[in-house]
């Protein structure tokens, strides 16, 4: 005697069946390169997202092409903190394993690091007319705005500077 499938159950089943065959979200469907507006005339198109195609790997650049865009079902929006779009996601740096079907939260990638750890660069320290430059190691990584650590060639010093957008970094008087 067979007993009947609960809604809930049946509903389960159905999830983790599209989600281990599909790969996606439960709430998108795939788009084949076309504009938001074109997904479909007889109903209202949904939010249109990026997400992995592919397992892109911590330290991995993500590519436009390691990415597949989705259309969310109407009435459904993304959760907050996650990166869906392209200028969001192109040339940055994946700081965890991404899995596909799944969204990119912000804290899984970062800007690539403008200078690398133990990088020869020029410091400078402004103030006011004064320019005072010299030479130094970084003791860590950083992109362009970020607070790192240096040490001064010279005389051994640690000092902490702020990474400019053309790759040197700027100390104020502490």
């Amino acid at each position: 005697m067979a007993m009947p499938i609960s809604c809930s159950a049946f509903r389960r089943t159905a999830l983790v069946l599209a989600l281990v065959a599909g790969g996606l979200p439960a709430f998108a469907q795939e788009s084949t390169n076309q504009s938001a507006t074109q997904i479909a005339s007889n109903q209202p198109a949904g939010e249109v997202v990026l997400i992995p195609s592919r397992v892109i790997y911590p330290g991995e650049t993500i590519e436009l092409a390691a990415l597949k865009q989705v259309t969310l079902i109407p009435g459904k929006h993304k959760p907050d903190a996650m990166a869906t779009r392209a200028e969001e996601l192109q040339g940055k740096i994946a700081k965890r394993t991404l899995l596909p079907g799944r969204y990119i939260p912000t804290a899984a990638i970062r800007e690539a690091w403008l200078v690398e750890q133990g990088a020869a660069v020029q410091v400078f320290f402004i103030a006011g007319g004064l320019t005072i430059s010299a030479t130094a190691v970084t003791l860590q990584p950083g992109s362009a705005g970020d607070l790192i650590k240096v040490r001064n060639s010279d005389s051994g010093k640690i000092l902490s500077g702020t990474v400019m957008a053309d790759g040197t970094i700027q100390v104020s008087a502490s």
